[in-house]
């Protein structure tokens, strides 16, 4: 059996019980980072074999990980925190592992994005996880510019020293007064949930130095059905046509197209 196990994004009491005696009961645990899973493990006085499984080495280590499974054995697997295989390591273990026939159970727990969209009184029954917004300024801009006319709640997660960009980048696609949301350490000692449009959330994130540390979860109201999502839509093709054609061309174009405003869009990709 592979047990595919969450642990705590921030609070250690988040910890399940049934997590806590599956890992104390697997013959290994596989974690992203072994240094860090054992202090969680230590904490609880559980003591287990580690075994490192990263996006470095997953692919071959997965193999010799199902031969240990299919000669007996049953193992964990578990991220840094909240649960495996979102924005981490292990789906190519545990595909492997039910190619292999062995049978993969989830012990569900914390999990930073539905914590998130938990509390930020968006949208919450269509939604989309957009992951980690590409590093690159030119690929993340571009991005969020497809994004633009995405009907679903967007959920993102942004790290300290690049959610002041793409906060300024959201604003230049979905437009300023979009409504969003920040999770920053959730569950933990200095957690902040902030509300307002983008352009407020940039402003507070930009005045307070507190307010740029940690980990952090962003999520974005969808477009309208109507007049937003026509803008949206607008500004899509706009960012794509501008780059062919003179501006005051590509915005005449993208608003005979998406029947947006020409005012709204021109200048706006």
């Amino acid at each position: 059996m592979l047990y595919v196990v969450a642990t705590p994004i921030g609070n250690l009491g988040d910890l399940s019980t049934r997590a806590l005696d599956t890992l104390k009961a697997v013959a290994a645990i596989c974690a992203e980072d072994t240094r860090h899973t054992r202090q969680m493990l230590s904490h609880f006085g559980v003591e287990r074999p580690l075994i490192a499984l990263h996006e470095h080495n997953e692919g071959e280590a997965a193999t010799a990980l199902v031969a240990r499974m299919l000669a007996g054995d049953s193992l964990a697997l578990v991220s840094d925190a909240g649960t495996p295989l979102v924005s981490d390591p292990g789906y190519r273990l545990v595909r492997a592992a039910r190619e292999a026939g062995i049978a993969v159970s989830p012990v569900p727990g914390a999990s930073a994005l539905i914590a998130a969209l938990s509390v930020a009184g968006l949208p919450s029954d269509r939604f989309v996880f957009e992951g980690f917004l590409p590093a690159k300024a030119s690929a993340r801009r571009e991005h969020l510019v497809s994004l633009a006319s995405e009907p679903r709640t967007l959920i993102f997660y942004e790290s300290s020293h690049r959610i002041e960009d793409s906060l300024d980048d959201a604003i230049t696609a979905f437009g300023a007064e979009r409504p969003a949301v920040i999770g920053r350490e959730l569950t933990k000692l200095f957690e902040t949930v902030l509300d307002g449009s983008l352009a407020e959330l940039a402003e507070r994130v930009r005045a307070d130095p507190n307010q740029r540390k940690g980990e952090f979860v962003l999520l974005v109201q969808g477009a309208g059905e109507d007049a937003d999502a026509k803008v949206a839509e607008g500004k899509r093709m706009y960012a794509k046509l501008v780059a062919h054609l003179p501006p005051s061309t590509a915005a005449k174009l993208a608003a005979e197209l998406s029947g947006a405003p020409r005012k709204a869009l021109y200048g706006g990709g």
